[in-house]
């Protein structure tokens, strides 16, 4: 690889512990298109799922897993993901709210004091952490932690 070279995230792989559990989460609540299945079936057979939108990959799901997300084990930290606006963000937590979802934070939070960007943070079916967040919007929110980024410590 050069200097020159362009390197950004392609997709995110998730080992989960149920697949059917969590696709309908990642396809009927966050809206993300199946774009391919396969494995073995039966159950804890080894399935997996590739979903994206507009036919590009963003998250991928493998059901090996035993247990759930483990915060204290070195890994995955928390998986964000942006919206264009701060309006999709309580749109979005609003469908979240109605279906029972829980919350790491009580609605909309700041990424900082006074910062412009925030969002939602929650779970997924196994505990891992997610963000929903937009770049601008949040100026009024709170943020709840003045010693670290809201996104840092949960």
């Amino acid at each position: 690889m050069t200097a020159n070279s362009t390197l950004r995230t392609g997709h995110i792989g998730l080992n989960v512990t149920g697949i059917d559990r969590s696709l309908a989460f990642y396809r009927d609540l966050l809206g993300f298109e199946v774009l391919a299945e396969g494995g073995e079936g039966g159950e804890g057979g080894h399935r997996h799922a590739f979903l994206g939108r507009e036919g590009r990959l963003a998250v991928t799901l493998w059901q090996q897993a035993e247990e759930g997300y483990a915060p204290a084990r070195a890994g995955l930290h928390h998986l964000a993901f942006q919206v264009d606006t701060m309006d999709e963000v309580r749109a979005l937590e609003a469908e979240l709210a109605a279906r029972g979802v829980a919350f790491a934070y009580d609605g909309v939070v700041a990424h900082g004091e006074g910062a412009a960007s925030g969002g939602i943070f929650f779970h997924d079916p196994d505990g891992t952490r997610l963000e929903v967040y937009a770049a601008a919007g949040a100026d009024t929110a709170p943020a709840p932690h003045t010693a670290a980024p809201t996104c840092g410590f949960f």
